[in-house]
């Protein structure tokens, strides 16, 4: 039987930001990664969930940020991993930091200490048997990884991970080791699904570093081309939300502003006016502007195009949309939040 194919024109679509920030303790990761995260949100709306494992570090930084705060302990299994973030995703998370990543390797009930108890049941203890069966104790762990990357990437959510860093050393026979530089405590196949991979060496204050004498941390260090302008600098709420609006696709416009704009009567106006109302609640917050730029356009072409008695004309403080004053101050203000920074 002859296999049928179809195909049709590249449209970059929305694709999920999994961003790693990697370095050691005092490198500025969290304050960072809650800096991106602010900014993708302006772009995604939704709320920022924040994954803590590092005993309520975070909720240093809650006087300067808002986010939902989920202290994490142990086990720290990829499987425990994937129902924390499906929590927060459930709750309305549409952003959310993991601080820290790392556990999920090495900490209790981690990648490691899974491959060790697999180890232990598949050798009954008999430690002859255990180096040969070595190799098949990573099968449950590694399909456990596998099942929590596939399923995070199925997610309406975007990711800030945060992974520790130690420095390594490479045997080389023969020779002294060679040093890789500061690499992440994490396994290989989760740091590579990371669209950006940022290293931030000690002391860096949120500036990652993209030249290193060492080849380790020159294979960590992930900046693809649609980012090469970014990251630059101190890592901020405007580099989230370039990278957030660059990863939102060729989303196309929100249907009610091609509705305004194709609005040709008074009635038709009352009615869209009404869908706006209802739509805003759940509407990103550049839907949001686009929305409100709509409806005053349409607001304006129709008053210019019928002609109305001086006593009709809506005065410079009548919002636009039928909304009170009240709500079009509060959507100005939120408006203004939002975009602030950019």
């Amino acid at each position: 039987m002859t296999r049928t194919f179809e195909d049709a024109p590249a449209v970059r679509t929305a694709v999920p930001l999994l961003v790693g920030l990697v370095g050691p303790s005092g490198s500025g990761k969290t304050f960072s990664a809650l800096r991106l995260a602010t900014g993708i949100q302006r772009v995604t709306g939704g709320d920022i969930f924040f994954i803590d494992t590092e005993a309520r570090r975070a909720l240093h930084y809650a006087d300067q940020f808002r986010f939902r705060h989920l202290e994490f302990s142990a086990p720290f299994g990829p499987l425990d991993y994937l129902a924390a973030v499906q929590h927060c995703v459930r709750k309305g998370g549409r952003v959310i930091v993991v601080d820290s990543m790392s556990h999920e390797h090495e900490g209790p009930g981690g990648v490691l200490e899974a491959h060790d108890a697999e180890v232990e049941r598949l050798s009954g203890g008999d430690p002859g048997k255990a180096a040969r069966v070595g190799f098949q104790a990573w099968s449950k762990p590694k399909a456990e990884r596998r099942r929590m990357l596939n399923s995070l990437l199925q997610l309406n959510a975007n990711f800030v991970f945060c992974f520790r860093a130690k420095e390594k050393l490479k045997p080389v026979r023969g020779k002294e080791p060679e040093q890789l530089g500061w690499m992440p405590i994490a396994g290989e196949e989760l740091v590579y699904e990371m669209t950006a991979n940022l290293l931030l060496l000690p002391a860096s204050n949120g500036v990652p570093t993209w030249q290193s004498d060492f080849h380790g941390e020159r294979a960590v260090m992930k900046r693809p081309m649609q980012f090469a302008n970014l990251f630059g600098q101190q890592l901020d709420e405007a580099t989230g939300q370039a990278m957030a609006e660059w990863a939102k696709g060729a989303v196309p416009e929100h249907p009610l502003v091609a509705r305004f704009r194709d609005c040709k009567d008074a009635a038709t106006f009352e009615v869209l006016k009404v869908e706006a109302r209802a739509a805003w609640a759940t509407a990103s917050p550049a839907d949001r502007s686009a929305i409100k730029a709509a409806i005053e356009q349409a607001e304006a072409r129709l008053a210019s195009e019928q002609p109305t008695h001086a006593d009709d004309q809506p005065s410079g403080d009548t919002p636009p949309g039928g909304m009170s004053r009240e709500e079009s101050l509060a959507l100005d203000a939120q408006l203004a939040e939002e975009q602030q920074l950019l």
